[in-house]
């Protein structure tokens, strides 16, 4: 367990990180929110992709919004970003709780799993809160603000619901009992 006083949980990573592999043996390091009981195993592995590119920093996950309540729902982050290419990996420009970018278009619901490098995962938590983080409530926003390259994976999956409300939390309890009880 690490420090229960951590301001993050990209903090608690890098504190279990650090007690995991004193060494640093491990280039990369994975930070899967606590709040997504329902994320599928398969994209704990996805989230790395991006680290194809040596210039990445960050990598997180993103899929398309289908259902017109999670565009304006404050619970689901979105993220604007740039998809170049033909690939499904594009670069995160913002992310908010609010919908955008404006317009027609494509919408990217963020999933909340995060993959650094070590690198990274120090200069991160090292960096001071920023207005637009406090702001959206948004972390990863502090390494878009110091400069760090974060890219987004898209993936064809439905998002995981997380848990936000109590409401939530009795709908997880549903959702993982049943899955348990097949």
């Amino acid at each position: 367990m690490t420090d229960p006083a951590l301001p993050s949980g990209t903090d608690r990573a890098k504190a279990a990180a650090d007690i995991y592999d004193p060494e640093g043996a491990y280039n990369l390091v994975i930070n899967v929110q606590g709040d997504l009981p329902t994320l599928e195993p398969a994209l704990v592995r996805q989230v790395l992709d991006p680290f194809a590119d040596p210039l990445v920093d960050m990598a997180t996950l993103a899929t398309l919004i289908k259902d017109p309540h999670e565009l304006t729902d404050p619970n689901v982050a979105k993220i604007a970003l740039s998809l170049e290419g033909e690939g499904p990996i594009g670069r995160a420009l913002y992310f908010s709780r609010n919908p955008i970018p404006s317009g027609e278009g494509p919408h990217y619901h963020h999933i909340g799993i995060y993959a650094f490098t070590r690198e990274s995962l120090n200069r991160y938590v090292s960096l001071p809160v920023n207005s637009l983080e406090a702001r959206e409530r948004l972390e990863q926003l502090r390494a878009l603000a110091h400069g760090m390259r974060v890219d987004v994976k898209i993936v064809d999956s439905k998002a995981p619901f997380g848990v936000d409300t109590p409401a939530d939390l009795e709908k997880a309890i549903r959702v993982i009992g049943e899955s348990y009880s097949v």
